[in-house]
């Protein structure tokens, strides 16, 4: 992994102009290092931080996706509460939808919720749209169900128990 990072960075660096002397000095590193680096494709965390900011690159996490890119890699209980969850809060915020999974993936399960008859239907509409232009087009959204690790036939009756049990204990409260 460490050499595929290694190769897009040096791809950033020569696009931003540097060779390889200038852009160990960008990095604070002795060229001897960075070749030492790519020679053996291994480095610390420290060093590989340095050679992306020298080239105008952030390294950053982002959930594993699936080989198309368009479904997350795994999907198991945990992801599946994560999205029950997400449904339950009504939060609609493109940002926090982002984090949860690929773009056309949230993008389906957004438009999933709004076909289901969820509150506020147009609202999730409009989110789908934004995480995923398109999703909405009847091919995309047929090629998002019959990929898509969410299946109406549990998820559905999940999350309106779950709704259920919510509502139960705010009326218990009130």
């Amino acid at each position: 992994m460490v050499t595929e990072l290694l190769q897009a960075l040096s791809a950033r660096a020569r696009q931003a102009g540097l060779n390889d002397r200038q852009w160990a000095a960008k990095a604070g590193l002795r060229p001897e290092t960075l070749s030492r680096v790519k020679r053996r494709g291994h480095c610390d965390s420290a060093t590989l931080n340095a050679l992306a900011r020298a080239c105008g690159t952030a390294l950053a996490l982002q959930p594993a996706q699936s080989p198309d890119g368009l479904f997350p890699a795994c999907f198991g209980r945990d992801e599946e509460e994560a999205l029950l969850q997400l449904a339950l809060s009504g939060n609609r915020d493109p940002a926090l939808w982002r984090q949860l999974g690929p773009p056309f993936f949230m993008a389906g399960f957004a438009l999933f919720l709004s076909a289901a008859g969820e509150a506020n239907r147009e609202a999730y509409r409009v989110l789908a749209e934004e995480l995923h232009p398109g999703i909405a087009s009847q091919n995309a959204f047929r090629r998002w169900l019959q990929g898509a690790p969410v299946k109406a036939a549990r998820f559905l009756p999940l999350l309106a128990h779950m709704n259920r049990r919510r509502n139960a204990a705010r009326r218990d409260h009130a």
